[in-house]
């Protein structure tokens, strides 16, 4: 016997009633009910979080900026690229972008495109990464926040940091896609 959803060829999940069981500045921690595709009725729990920008800085001698910072939930410093979240105060992915890269290394950039979204931890949140290259850029003061105090910021080859992302050095996921998006797709070209 064919269940309701199958029947009614619904092949997406439908959310009966969220519960929020713990709520920061940070992340909210959602129960749903839920119905399933085939009709089941489930429990989704999953973890909310607001988006993120990551930038691949890329001056014209090929040179990217990468940052290298303690990142608290693995324990361990950790090399990266311009990196945080999108704040509600910030009208796009891109403005974003732009904010974090200039917090973090005082850079700002004439040209700034989008490489790609990409999701993290699929079956756990909802985060989302957007992932820019930027290009024509003007060194000014960087804004560090108090938690980032450790943050230092380096001057790579774009070669050397390709081979970092190949030896799982640059384990960040949004750094990582950038690196070898703009490597496959010669975006690295149209920015020296």
């Amino acid at each position: 016997m064919k269940n309701d959803a199958a029947q009614s060829g619904r092949t997406q999940w439908v959310t009966l009633s969220t519960r929020i069981l713990y709520r920061s500045r940070w992340l909210e921690l959602r129960c749903d009910e839920t119905v399933l595709p085939q009709g089941s009725r489930g429990r989704y729990d999953h973890v909310v979080v607001p988006g993120s920008a990551t930038v691949l800085a890329v001056d014209e001698d090929a040179m990217v900026a990468v940052t290298r910072q303690w990142i608290y939930p693995h324990g361990q410093a950790q090399w990266r690229l311009p990196t945080g979240r999108i704040e509600a105060a910030d009208a796009s992915p891109e403005v974003a972008a732009r904010r974090e890269l200039r917090e973090e290394t005082g850079l700002s950039a004439a040209r700034l495109r989008l490489l790609g979204v990409i999701n993290g931890a699929d079956s756990l949140t909802n985060h989302r990464e957007h992932v820019f290259v930027a290009g024509e850029l003007t060194q000014g003061k960087p804004e560090l926040e108090p938690g980032e105090a450790d943050l230092e910021v380096r001057w790579f080859p774009f070669d050397r940091v390709l081979a970092m992302v190949r030896a799982g050095q640059m384990p960040h996921a949004g750094s990582a896609f950038a690196v070898l998006s703009a490597r496959v797709n010669g975006i690295l070209d149209i920015y020296r």
